[in-house]
């Protein structure tokens, strides 16, 4: 498998706080990696910063050995990275089909249509007429991740998409990530739930305070040695 997405010591601020301290962290094509960490570990900077929501130098971030570090959000969604947002962020005034078709602007080709998104998420088919935000949590969500494949990405990005669902429905959720997989995109999450991101995930990287305090591959690692690196050790 060849790398398809590669960090350099990538650093973040907002304002004159750092954020994050020089992140190296690379996925390869066909992969799914997880970012575990506490709140404020810098898991949701790092993906803002891979999507050009905050400035990095080009040579930060590196996609199909393209260097795309701080390009504005269109242009690397044009290139096949899509971000499915902490929160969902749907458009409340738009219905569901109408928000799944804004996934689909930057006109990149591939598998994914609306047919195929309600093929994976067959609720949204019932639903399309309705308003995004009449959904139940977990229907919204399936519309965030929805709108983000209309984009046909060769990275999908999902900021803490379990947050605040009912396990039932994460379960739901996930279930959907081996089709997503199949059709070529590979899958960075993020999620506070290292159960579940052990579970899915090739491999793992552990955030503490902005740097990676453990990385590797989820079936070597123990429960002691990541929840060390996730709490620390002070």
């Amino acid at each position: 498998m060849s790398v398809l997405l590669k960090t350099n010591g990538v650093c973040s601020h907002y304002g004159d706080f750092q954020a994050l301290f020089g992140i190296d962290f690379e996925i390869s094509e066909g992969e799914v990696v997880s970012v575990i960490g506490a709140n404020g570990a810098g898991k949701s900077t790092f993906l803002r910063s891979l999507v050009g929501l905050n400035k990095v130098s080009p040579e930060m971030v590196v996609f199909q050995d393209e260097k795309i570090g701080g390009l504005p959000p269109y242009e690397i969604v044009k290139k096949g990275i899509a971000l499915v947002p902490e929160g969902r962020r749907l458009f409340p005034s738009l219905t569901v089909e109408e928000n799944l078709m804004m996934g689909g602007n930057p006109g990149r080709k591939g598998d994914w249509n609306l047919r195929r998104i309600y093929d994976l998420f067959p609720i949204l088919e019932e639903r399309r007429n309705n308003p995004g935000t009449a959904l139940s949590g977990g229907q919204q969500q399936m519309v965030a991740i929805g709108r983000a494949l209309m984009s046909n990405p060769r990275l999908l990005l999902c900021d803490e998409i379990s947050l605040g669902l009912a396990p039932l429905v994460i379960r739901d959720i996930y279930a959907s990530m081996p089709k997503i997989l199949a059709s070529g995109t590979a899958v960075i999450v993020v999620e506070q739930d290292i159960g579940q991101a052990t579970r899915i995930a090739n491999r793992v990287y552990c955030f503490q305070e902005g740097r990676v305090s453990l990385s590797g591959r989820s079936a070597e690692l123990t429960r002691e040695q990541i929840s060390e690196a996730y709490f620390g050790s002070h």
